[in-house]
């Protein structure tokens, strides 16, 4: 019995990580300033974008040298 509930929180997690928020696109300013991605397009980190904002995924976001906006964690 444990090693079943253990392989099905297992897969919960491996599953919630796939498809969940981090396995899609994020939005990130390209501003000289910028340091962050963003879940959301209409995220308030946002608000002081001095460009365009671009929808990229997140491993691109992350090579980057991006993180996760403090208002979206």
């Amino acid at each position: 019995m444990k090693k079943l509930v253990l392989v099905f929180v297992t897969l919960v997690f491996v599953l919630s990580t796939s498809f969940g928020p981090n396995a899609g696109s994020v939005y990130v300013c390209k501003g000289p300033k910028s340091k962050r991605y963003h879940y959301d397009k209409d995220c308030r980190g946002l608000s002081r974008c001095s460009t365009k904002v671009y929808k990229v995924s997140l491993e691109e976001a992350r090579n980057m040298g991006r993180t996760l906006c403090g208002w979206e964690d």
